[in-house]
């Protein structure tokens, strides 16, 4: 297989067509730009302009390696993340936790090549406004989290992910159940007779079939965001991928991915077979149901290394990495930041003092 992806001119860098200094992707422009000139030049469309699915039985022979243009790669030695950056580019702390437990290390190039990338859309600016907003709307925060979190700035990285197609064939069986109801006598506690409706169910043997089709199920295959922040970015627009050039990376930091294929094929077949549990116990009859057993067989599996945009901002409160992330695509915020014990401490005493005082005013009347 021939590598359909072009390195770029002289295969580092790219030249300003009006100056000669290097250009960058600018996620306000949506193209190259100079930032000495302000010279914009297009990414050029890769060979074909569509974005391939490749079929997971044979990923690993028809991946592209390594990422078309020499990168430095930083691993850091406190949270795991790899982070590939421009070459020279002089990094001290890691862009996820802001360790300076950092190491500089060679890039073997061998991993599977981005098949696709979202670009950034979200600038720098608007990515600081929004982190503004957030810490603005935070309650039983330490006052001081403001003016630590903007000291440590943004930082924007490809985050990478894997996204999944497939068509699942799934089989059911359970019991579903009937309700029913008949009147029973008892006597209340006054010794009176009295009679009431009381529900019953009635069990029968159900079983089913149904297909469905998946498309893009995404899996985070970060090693520096944590879990629950990685996953909560599933509201990407995969419908805006675009192939991968290098260009896209010009200026950007893009972290290797942690988690592998297979591996990452697991945990989308355990996504794919939850929905498939929820949409078969939805097409049960009845009223009610118990002992579903559902058997998913999977088939026209396809599978993409797609590059997704993110700014970072990390920042250490008392020695403890919290992180705060804007979706580079649409704007989206999430965020973690610690908790000030004062400050709910004294409100908790507040609520004390305003339900006895409540007590006592009501007591007097």
């Amino acid at each position: 297989m021939t590598n359909a992806f072009d390195p770029g001119p002289s295969g580092d860098t790219f030249p300003c067509g009006q100056c000669g200094a290097k250009l960058g992707y600018d996620a306000g422009a949506q193209a190259m730009k100079c930032p000495y000139c302000g010279f914009q030049q297009a990414i050029p469309q890769a060979p074909g302009g569509l974005v391939r699915e490749i079929p997971i039985e044979e990923g690993m022979r028809l991946a592209a390696r390594g990422y078309g243009t020499p990168v430095a790669q930083v691993s850091c030695r406190e949270c795991g993340a790899t982070v590939n950056v421009p070459p020279g580019e002089q990094t001290a702390t890691c862009t996820f936790c802001r360790s300076q437990q950092v190491l500089a290390q060679q890039s073997a190039g061998t991993a599977i090549r981005p098949e696709s990338v979202v670009p950034f859309k979200v600038d720098k600016n608007s990515a600081n406004q929004r982190f503004e907003q957030w810490l603005g709307s935070l309650w039983f925060r330490p006052s001081d989290l403001s003016k630590m979190a903007k000291v440590e700035g943004f930082a924007g990285v490809y985050v990478p992910y894997w996204t999944f197609d497939a068509r699942v064939d799934s089989t059911w069986s359970a019991e579903a159940g009937y309700h029913y109801y008949e009147t029973e006598t008892y006597r209340d506690e006054q010794g009176n007779q009295q009679t009431r409706q009381v529900q019953k169910t009635r069990w029968e043997p159900a079983r089913g079939r149904r297909a469905d089709v998946f498309d893009d199920v995404i899996i985070c295959a970060s090693k520096g965001l944590p879990e629950s922040l990685g996953d909560s970015f599933r509201t990407f627009d995969t419908r805006e991928l675009t192939p991968y050039r290098p260009e896209f990376l010009a200026g950007w930091r893009a972290e290797s991915y942690a988690i592998d294929l297979m591996p990452a094929w697991q945990s989308g077949q355990s996504i794919m077979s939850a929905t498939q549990r929820s949409r078969c116990a939805s097409d049960i009859p009845g009223d009610t149901h118990r002992n579903l057993h559902v058997d998913d067989h999977f088939s026209h599996v396809t599978f993409k290394h797609v590059l997704l945009p993110v700014w970072i901002a990390a920042y250490r409160y008392q020695d403890k990495p919290f992180q705060f992330l804007v979706n580079g695509q649409t704007g989206e915020v999430i965020g973690k930041a610690p908790y000030s014990f004062w400050k709910i401490f004294f409100f908790v005493l507040f609520l004390v003092a305003v339900v006895v005082i409540i007590a006592v005013v009501a007591k007097s009347r």
